[in-house]
This record gives C-alpha cells, sequence and structure tokens, in this order.
C-alpha cells in the first residue's frame, strides 16, 4: 500500500496491561514502594487517566499492596479500560470533566494529601518509557532507524523517546537520533497548532471527541518537554482525522495486526508523510503500537458494522448474511472467492 520495504511497528501495546504505560508505572510504583518501607508517609498513588495509565498504575500497585486512586473522565473511556482498575481494586472517580479537567483536580489533591502523583509529569514515568527507544535500537543491532512515529495526547512519550535515543548516542551505542513525527488526533491536536505556528503562541483547546480517547487532550502536561525532543530531533507533527485514522487501523488489521485507534493516528500520519515525499520508499520507519486492539473492540464493531456516522468505513469487512443452505452457502463462495 505505501511501497515501503523497511516499514516497522514497534508492538509497545503486548504487555502485562495492554498498553505502553506499563514500562513508565512499574518504575513509578517500584520508586513509591522503596518509599513507603523506609517510612514516608504516603497514603497511596493517584492518577488522572483516559485508561491506559490508571490500569497500568492499579495493576502494579495492586501487586506491591499499595492503594490507588483514580480520576478518570465520566462515559470518555472504553469499557475495558473501565474494568481493568476497578478489578485490580482501586479507587475509581468517574467525574463529569474531561481529561483536563481530571488532571487539574489530582494536582489540587496532591498538593493537599500525601497521594503520590503518578502522570507522566513525574518524571520516574519517563524513566521507565525511555527503554522503548533503546529496545528498538537493540532490536535493528544498533542501527538507527530514519523515522519513529509516535501517537502524542499528553507528550510525555515523545520526550521519553528522544531521551532514550539522546541516552544512546552519548553511550556511543548509536551514531544519530532518528527524526520524531508525533501524530495527534485533529479532534485533539494543541501541539500540531503549535507546529504549524512556528512553536509561536501555545494555546491550550477543548479536545473534541475522537475514537483515540486515551490522546483526547487539550492541554498537555509535558509540552515544553515534547517540544525540546522534537526541536532537537528535526522532528514533524502530523494530525490524522476521524476518519483517517480508523481507516488506517482497518488497513493495518488486514496484515494481521489488531491495531487500537492511536496506532491508526501514528499510521495515518505516515501515510500522509509517505504522500507527501517527506518520508522516502527506502527510509526505515518505525511506528510506535501505543495499546493493544483489544481495550478498543467497541470502535472496530461500529467500523465494521458501518455504524459511524459521516464515516463511509470502506474498509468495512461485515459479516455476511446466509441461509441455512448448502446451496446459499456455495453461491456466497463462489461469489466470494470468484470461484466457478
Amino acid at each position: 500500500m505505501l511501497q515501503m520495504n523497511d516499514l516497522w511497528v514497534k508492538q509497545c501495546g503486548i504487555s502485562h496491561t495492554g498498553s505502553f504505560k506499563d514500562l513508565g508505572m512499574t518504575v513509578l510504583v517500584s520508586q513509591v514502594n522503596r518509599l513507603r518501607r523506609m517510612k514516608k508517609p504516603l497514603l497511596g498513588v493517584g492518577c488522572a487517566s483516559t485508561g491506559d495509565t490508571s490500569a497500568a498504575l492499579s495493576a502494579y500497585c495492586a501487586a506491591a499492596g499499595i492503594p490507588a486512586i483514580v480520576f478518570l473522565p465520566a462515559n470518555r473511556i472504553s469499557i475495558a479500560q473501565l474494568v481493568q482498575p476497578i478489578a485490580n481494586g482501586a479507587l475509581v472517580l468517574s467525574l463529569d470533566t474531561d481529561f483536563d479537567g481530571c488532571m487539574r483536580l489530582i494536582r489540587e489533591v496532591t498538593a493537599e494529601l500525601p497521594i503520590y502523583l503518578a502522570n507522566s509529569l513525574n518524571s520516574l514515568r519517563l524513566e521507565g518509557q525511555k527503554t522503548a527507544a533503546i529496545e528498538i535500537c537493540q532490536q535493528f543491532d544498533w542501527e538507527v532507524p530514519d523515522w519513529v512515529i509516535v501517537p502524542g495526547g499528553n507528550l510525555g512519550n515523545i520526550y521519553a523517546f528522544f531521551k532514550g535515543f539522546h541516552m544512546c548516542k552519548e553511550l556511543g551505542l548509536i551514531d544519530r537520533i532518528p527524526r520524531l513525527v508525533c501524530a495527534q488526533a485533529a479532534n485533539a491536536n494543541p501541539l500540531y497548532l503549535y507546529y504549524k505556528a512556528g512553536w509561536k503562541n501555545f494555546k491550550a483547546i477543548k479536545a473534541s471527541n475522537t475514537f483515540a480517547s486515551a490522546i483526547q487532550i487539550g492541554d498537555p502536561v509535558s509540552i515544553d518537554r515534547a517540544v525540546f525532543a522534537l526541536q532537537n530531533s528535526d522532528g514533524i507533527v502530523e494530525e490524522a482525522t476521524e476518519e483517517e485514522l480508523m481507516d488506517a487501523c482497518a488497513q493495518a488489521d488486514l496484515t494481521g495486526m489488531f491495531t487500537c485507534p492511536h496506532t491508526g493516528v501514528a499510521l495515518a500520519a505516515l501515510i500522509k508523510l509517505r504522500k507527501n515525499g517527506v518520508i522516502r520508499a527506502t527510509d526505515r520507519a518505525v511506528v510506535v503500537s501505543t495499546a493493544h486492539g483489544l481495550k478498543f473492540t467497541q470502535s472496530k464493531i461500529d467500523y465494521h458494522s458501518k455504524a459511524i456516522a459521516d464515516l463511509p468505513c470502506k474498509f468495512a469487512n461485515p459479516p455476511v448474511q446466509v441461509a441455512n443452505d448448502f446451496g446459499a452457502v456455495m453461491d456466497v463462495l463462489r461469489r466470494e472467492l470468484s470461484l466457478r
């Protein structure tokens, strides 16, 4: 489809809780566990989340016997994401606001109570997440890809990737840093707008609903770090509409993957950059898949049922309804398989 011969997908969603957030949360919860053993007065660990952060925090806190407090935006995350912290015993507060509102509240709460803040504002998270960049270098036998494309919401991850590549370069393991692309949903694209304005006058936005719900963030806390990462990697910011990201997911799934909508955003960005000639056919490109598609099955059901308003769903593959009759079945098979 893209006429590329060196395209890769880094599967960060094949992990314990189904997202890349595990990489950073193991580091953070380990540190909190150490602090509690040192008798530091911590009631627990808290986070605002669009789903994946709360899942990772709850799982590792449960393993360590540490209370987890989760602030979630009501009716804005998938059922699969919501049930993970519930199942792991976290205190889940479903708030009538968006992620940005949850983030403001958790910061106010942790300023008043001895609850350790677990969002990517905390540098421990990024120390864990940077290991994905190190893995990419190692998996390519320390040959650096030309491009690494990362979905962006709260924007800690794009900086974590830069941090990992920069560390490898400083250690002499690689000779350069790949060009980074931060991909945003068009319905939640404050970094993209900032980039298109020449990095002048950043303005937070009110994020609209997007299938890529984990990056539905209009006021990212790591905006400055993301800009630093992009400026120091000759980076690019691209956006994807709902139609583009869902079509990209469907096309990727036809190769045997089962992609989340956020990976669809990154893939759609790749498609645009490839068509525009920015990414060449011979470039080695890595798309970072941040979560498992099983967390977002409803979006796939809606797509393949063509039940999404204003989206043509051109790669939909609905089941064929057939009568309980051998002849009817054979007719369908002949038609669909081009049999004579």
